[in-house]
């Protein structure tokens, strides 16, 4: 089976799957041949020879940066340009109009597919007096502010980016095309999904959408400190809204990484027939427990000092902690998120009186070491919106006392102790409970241990995928748009019996085929013999 695995690289913001999470996906399923289309930044793709060798080709496009040159429509052309993107700009801004951006987006990528002019249509003073003319219709979503000359202009490069990938040069059925494949499978959401609906508007390509964190929530958060006005605001994520919108409505399967955020995708539309939840794997699994306790009771926190992840919190409970075990002390790793936060949270340990017992410790090395220099791991945070950092401080085996937000209770469980969010009280109590059992930490520690290795192990995610591809290509036509069948011959979807794929059978002359399917027949024949000869 073919996939295109599609996914964000470099980019102004945080990383979404490149790297790691894609490669172990990739190297569990030997049995596919992987090809990996990445949205970089404006240094492109690093060289093949450095990737993975896992991937069996690799394609990019720079998605953020100057738009590519090239020639602008012509006159007639333009005018189609015009009407798709105006029906696109309708979309977003008038509330009656929602249901037209797929058939917007769809005939952008359409013409483009046609020419590639659409980067240069975008970029163009023609689109941008389009933008500017439906943003000021009367009804406009505009969020309580009139755009003006310059929203246009910054909106209409935002915008142009957002779409960069409709011009990408993959939707053809010929090598690298994504019309030549069996699925699509989108690591992050966003404008890397963009390809995999096109492909599946083009083609009939079905994709799959793994979310490690939905990438609509990550926008509404960030867009909060955008050097944006509103009405710029208002319309991008208008934009990301109807986007998430179109991708729920079209995935064939969603994989949430968490519980927490497949209610988030319910919200949004998800069908949840078609919505599984399937744990981000960790080879951390694997990682030895930590060694014994620190020789005084230390608590330990870790994350971005920020109020998001509310430290403060740590520090109040902390302080009633030390009013009952004076030997107590509080490690706190992270670096500053917020301007001059680390200096507030100085003050107020200050303040509180348990300045000599709080160790600032900055940016942390490796985690098992973190939470190895701890008696208890607590986590104090407004919001756990991801299971990563608290399911490798349970891998570590020890206790952990968690705020009862997010994901924290599907990922701790019964093996923590969970405490409503700002209560001080409520906090420093759970971890007096623990400092002063240790028999009790110990149980909880192996127990989080344990239920974190259960589902965070590499292994049944590449097994989820497994299932999940075979039932796709069991309900899809194989090579739906007609790519496949090189050479002008038809396309022979399972041209190989089972046996080829056994260990001890033929699949040693995998690499060294130049045609897969004589390969196949080859196989079949040499089945064929071995049956005639055992009769």
């Amino acid at each position: 089976m073919r996939v295109a695995l599609l996914t964000e690289g470099a980019r102004p913001h945080a990383r979404r799957g490149a790297g790691g999470w894609c490669d172990r996906l990739a190297e569990g399923l030997p049995e596919h041949e992987f090809e990996l289309y990445l949205l970089t930044g404006p240094g492109g793709l690093p060289a093949l020879e450095h990737l993975s060798p896992v991937w069996r080709g690799a394609h990019d496009l720079a998605l953020w940066g100057r738009p590519p040159r090239g020639r602008r429509p012509g006159a007639l052309r333009r005018r189609q340009y015009a009407g798709a993107y105006e029906d696109l700009v309708r979309a977003l801004v008038l509330p009656r109009e929602r249901a037209g951006f797929g058939a917007g987006l769809y005939r952008l990528a359409e013409l483009a597919r046609e020419d590639g002019r659409l980067p240069a249509f975008l970029a163009s003073a023609h689109a941008r007096r389009v933008l500017e003319r439906v943003w000021r219709l009367p009804g406009a979503d505009t969020s309580a502010g009139s755009p003006l000359v310059c929203d246009v202009l910054v909106a209409g490069d935002l915008l142009e980016q957002c779409l960069r990938p409709l011009s990408a040069p993959w939707y053809g059925t010929g090598p690298g095309g994504l019309g030549g494949v069996d699925l699509c499978h989108v690591v992050g959401g966003g404008p890397a999904v963009l390809p995999a609906l096109v492909a599946r508007h083009l083609h009939g390509v079905p994709f799959v959408v793994t979310e490690h964190g939905l990438h609509l929530r990550e926008q509404y958060l960030g867009y909060r400190e955008a050097p944006y006005r509103w009405p710029v605001r208002a319309l991008l994520l208008a934009f990301f809204r109807a986007l998430a919108e179109e991708t729920y409505r079209q995935a064939a399967v969603l994989t949430p990484g968490s519980a927490h955020d497949q209610q988030w995708q319910l919200r949004c539309g998800a069908d949840p027939a078609r919505t599984r939840v399937v744990y981000e794997g960790t080879p951390a699994v694997d990682r030895p427990a930590a060694g014994p306790e620190p020789a005084h009771p230390t608590l330990v926190w870790a994350g971005a000092l920020e109020p998001g992840r509310d430290p403060e919190l740590a520090l109040h409970a902390f302080a009633r902690v030390r009013a009952e075990l004076p030997d107590t002390r509080l490690r706190l790793y992270g670096e500053e998120a917020a301007p001059g936060y680390l200096a507030h949270c100085r003050a107020v340990a200050e303040r509180l009186g348990v300045a000599d017992a709080v160790d600032f410790a900055g940016r942390p090395g490796p985690l098992a070491e973190v939470w190895e220099g701890g008696t208890v791991t607590v986590f104090s945070a407004l919001s756990q919106r991801g299971p990563r950092l608290l399911a490798d401080a349970m891998l570590s085996g020890r206790a952990v006392v968690s705020t009862d937000v997010g994901v924290a209770r599907e990922v701790v469980g019964p093996t923590g102790l969970l405490v409503p969010a700002r209560d001080p009280g409520a906090l420093a109590g759970a971890c007096l409970a623990l400092l002063r059992d240790e028999e009790r930490r110990a149980r909880l520690g192996l127990a989080g241990r344990l239920r974190a290795q259960e589902r965070f192990a590499v292994e049944p995610v590449v097994g989820a995928f497994r299932e999940i591809y075979l039932e796709l290509v069991s309900q899809y036509p194989a090579f739906p748009g007609g790519g496949g069948g090189g050479g002008g011959r038809a396309p022979r979807p399972f041209a190989r019996p089972a046996e080829y794929w056994l260990a001890d059978g033929p699949r040693a002359g995998r690499g060294g085929e130049d045609d897969p399917e004589e390969g196949g027949d080859r196989a079949a024949r040499e089945h064929a013999g071995e049956l005639a000869e055992a009769r």
